[in-house]
């Protein structure tokens, strides 16, 4: 995917996104970063087709993403957004089965194809033994492998996750990030996601993308991205900057300087 030149407002008074221009690598993971109200989530949102922009576009396969019907773009992208509902008393296998309605036409039930996909998604998300529990009476890490199930079942190339580790306590923060790792390097899954943590940013992204007030400030390897200087100039914060040959680098932080805070 290409973001070619984007620019969105929500309201029309004050520009979300301020000339985006970025490429997402194919069969990598990418995360978003920035403080809260950057423009991360609104980001996907264009690359996704929530949201139209005001001008430029995001482009798959040469094509402009608002150019794509919903059916079309479900076979391109398939998306877990922040929060998500379902109806208390349906099951985990029925839910995840939803993933294949892009695939199905409109009279048509699951055929052979469409149950292969359920149970590969399933098995995926190690939610094989849970396919007949209702989706209410599982943890909140298990109902967030439900939704990502769900998405795996469309069958896509392209996989964006807005702030997936979102109300999750650590370990199942690690869970879904493990997984989505996994899934990565399997499947070639060309993976987008929004995170705020930037430790776990660093840990399980081959690219990452820096965002402040709507504008990219910078992007590249994790390494490349995340020093002691650029962490200060996004958040205001200072960090002191590690590494270790098993972790790689990481960064701790150690105060904050309100002289240059958003």
């Amino acid at each position: 995917m290409e973001i070619n030149q984007v620019v969105f407002s929500h309201d029309k008074r004050k520009e979300h996104l301020k000339g985006i221009q970025a490429a997402l690598p194919g069969g990598k993971i990418t995360t978003i970063i920035g403080p809260n109200g950057c423009g991360k989530s609104t980001l996907l949102g264009v690359m996704s087709g929530l949201h139209h922009p005001q001008s430029g576009k995001a482009v798959i396969d040469g094509k402009a993403v608002h150019r794509y019907s919903a059916m079309e773009l479900a076979r391109k992208l398939a998306v877990v957004h922040q929060q998500n509902s379902a109806p208390a008393d349906i099951t985990v296998e029925r839910l995840v089965g939803y993933g294949r309605i892009p695939h199905r036409s409109w009279f048509g039930g699951n055929g052979e194809e469409d149950r292969e996909a359920i149970q590969w998604a399933l098995a995926c998300t190690n939610l094989t033994g849970k396919r007949d529990t209702s989706v209410e009476k599982l943890s909140g890490g298990e109902r967030q492998r439900v939704w990502l199930a769900m998405a795996l079942a469309q069958k896509t190339p392209m996989l964006f996750l807005d702030e997936p580790t979102t109300f999750l306590d650590m370990y199942y923060q690690l869970e879904i990030l493990e997984l989505v790792r996994r899934l990565n390097r399997e499947y070639n899954l060309t993976i987008a996601m929004v995170l705020h943590d930037i430790n776990q940013a660093i840990r399980y992204s081959d690219y990452i993308i820096a965002m402040k007030d709507g504008e990219i400030v910078a992007h590249g390897l994790p390494h490349e991205v995340i020093t002691s200087e650029r962490v200060r100039e996004i958040y205001g914060v200072h960090v002191i900057v590690g590494e270790e040959e098993n972790t790689g680098i990481y960064i701790v932080p150690v105060g904050i300087q309100d002289s240059i805070r958003r």
